[in-house]
């Protein structure tokens, strides 16, 4: 860690006005925020219809990577070096108050290089972090497929059944979603993690029992690797579903996120195991 952390003044400005952030609430009565970072090829807009799930304490806070929706003009980031940095640039001024980061898919490695990159520059860490549908950095299985032709791009993403076909089919969107993919693959894809200390905050890991990527036999194993990136506790919650068991599991995750969050601003969620 280096120079103690100073909270800028214009913490509330840059929640309203950076271009990386996207907010569904004043936040006025919020003391904890949640920092939702996108899946490859995704948007802050996926994260959406959580707002309304969220208690008026919890300020709900999407990440939206340039080069896609309102932000398809702004050139792409070069690497996940790149991203990170930009991306704690637009965060240190929101740390004012107790944050949660949670990541799905390639949103997991950059919120575990973002935690990094916030402790390299002396911010506060993350109370908790979620890792949801991909293994730990430097143990996920990766590939070529950003080289390959829009046919083979286009079949790993009905695989992976966050897109449909019909969607695919449609030649306007299909170019439009295959540009931010393949950027977004090769970022993830010719990425190399350094060695890190441990974090010191519990890492959840979520997943679908039927994610093609990180299923329920993957989590078995130290919970995808993740058990050995903290001197915390590491827990695994296996929903129903696939890769995007998000959606159809939306309030389930949700009320799982905010009890480990704080136990008071939500009742009834299901015990959690500890992985070893």
């Amino acid at each position: 860690m280096t120079a103690a952390f100073s909270p800028s003044a214009s913490a509330r400005a840059a929640r309203t006005d950076s271009p990386w952030i996207r907010r569904w609430s004043d936040g006025a009565a919020s003391r904890l925020t949640l920092i939702c970072l996108p899946h490859a090829g995704g948007s802050a807009t996926f994260y959406r219809p959580w707002a309304a799930l969220m208690p008026p304490e919890v300020e709900l806070l999407g990440i939206q990577y340039p080069g896609r929706e309102d932000r398809i003009e702004e050139p792409e980031t070069a690497g996940m070096g790149e991203l990170v940095t930009a991306l704690a640039d637009a965060v240190v001024p929101l740390l004012d108050r107790p944050y949660t980061l949670f990541g799905h898919s390639m949103g997991s490695a950059v919120a575990w290089e973002l935690a990094h990159e916030l402790d390299r520059r002396g911010a506060p860490g993350p109370r908790r972090l979620f890792a949801s549908g991909r293994a730990a950095p430097g143990t996920a299985v990766t590939g070529q497929l950003h080289r390959r032709p829009d046919d083979i791009l286009s079949a790993e993403l009905v695989r992976l059944g966050g897109t449909s076909r019909e969607v695919l089919d449609d030649p306007g969107l299909r170019a439009v979603i295959l540009k931010a993919v393949r950027h977004d693959y090769r970022i993830i894809e010719t990425y190399r993690p350094g060695p890190r200390p441990p974090l010191t905050c519990p890492i959840h890991v979520l997943t679908g029992g039927a994610d093609p990527e990180l299923g329920e036999e993957r989590c078995r194993d130290r919970a995808g690797g993740w058990a050995g990136l903290t001197t915390a506790r590491t827990e695994v919650r296996v929903f129903p579903g696939d890769h995007f068991y998000l959606t159809p599991q939306r309030r389930e995750v949700a009320a799982t996120v905010l009890r480990r969050m704080d136990p008071s601003l939500t009742t009834g969620a299901p015990t959690w195991p500890s992985t070893p």
